[in-house]
């Protein structure tokens, strides 16, 4: 039953962790491209980082702090980064899409 949890884990985490890869590809301006990494690839690693800590809690007594900490660094640095990439290319007048721009 462990197992099949962890691969549950895992496949959301790889789903996500490629959506937001394919995201950051074909997505036409920077400012939509933020949201690849910082919303769809947050979710797919925070997720390999829960069966990850799944997985290494139940081989040793106790719970394993490495991927809490590494949880909650990705999920309060990565909404933070986002906002001060898209602050500066306000900033510096990064073009803008026909989509992205505002009527």
């Amino acid at each position: 039953m462990l197992e099949n949890i962890l691969a549950i884990f895992i496949l959301i985490g790889a789903f996500f962790t490629l959506v937001g890869s394919i995201g950051l590809i074909k997505l036409p301006d920077f400012y939509m491209r933020l949201h690849g990494p910082t919303k769809a690839t947050t979710l797919g690693v925070g997720s390999i980082l829960v069966a990850s800590a799944i997985y290494f809690s139940q081989s040793d007594s106790g719970i394993s702090a490495h991927e809490v900490l590494v949880t909650l660094f990705l999920f309060i640095t990565a909404p933070i980064s986002a906002h001060l990439m898209a602050k500066a290319a306000l900033h510096i007048q990064t073009p803008q899409s026909q989509k992205t721009q505002q009527k």
